[in-house]
């Protein structure tokens, strides 16, 4: 940006025009109607798109049509942070996820500590760490022989992907039809 668009910046109303208004309503239905976002994801996703469309545009104007399509999304029900991160937790532990990897995505995406434990209550790391073990052919579901260097890998596999010591070892120890129980008896 250059010292003339700085200034053409600043001499530019700080209150959105009715064009900027219906863009940033028809943008948010759009995006909405795409996929579930979170309130930061809304708000950043309108900033940039408008910061694009409307340059050069005031920092207060920008504020200004995220905050009206972030209200907007919430006047028609479409923008919910506790059902987003309620249905990506479940989501990510169907996807072999640990909860600390679930907690640390849904802090990334905006979505606010209290609403992020609310939504762990309903995790199971266990069942996660099983769905894990399966996808990478580990522990029950090895197909290769074990020796030092694959225990090494598995169990290093499963602290990576931010599973405690004790479950990925639990993990790694059940047979094939344990784990099998695991999955069938845990509703998801």
């Amino acid at each position: 940006m250059t010292a003339a668009d700085t200034n053409e910046a600043d001499s530019q109303p700080n209150e959105p025009t009715a064009r900027m208004l219906t863009w940033a309503r028809n943008s948010t239905l759009y995006r909405l109607s795409r996929q579930m976002l979170t309130e930061k994801q809304l708000s950043d996703a309108i900033r940039r798109k408008a910061k694009e469309k409307f340059n050069p545009i005031a920092a207060p104007t920008l504020q200004a049509l995220a905050d009206y399509a972030v209200a907007f999304a919430y006047e028609q029900n479409a923008l919910d942070d506790n059902n987003y991160a309620s249905v990506s937790a479940r989501s990510a532990v169907r996807n072999g996820k640990s909860r600390r990897m679930i907690a640390q995505k849904l802090a990334t995406k905006g979505v606010a500590a209290e609403t992020v434990e609310t939504a762990m209550i309903e995790t199971n790391d266990l069942v996660a760490a099983v769905i894990f073990a399966r996808k990478r052919r580990f522990g029950p579901y090895r197909t290769v022989e074990l020796d030092d260097k694959r225990k090494l890998k598995e169990l290093s596999a499963f602290a990576r992907n931010g599973f405690s010591f004790e479950i990925g070892k639990k993990v790694f120890d059940m047979d094939h039809d344990e784990a099998n129980d695991v999955l069938l008896n845990t509703p998801t």
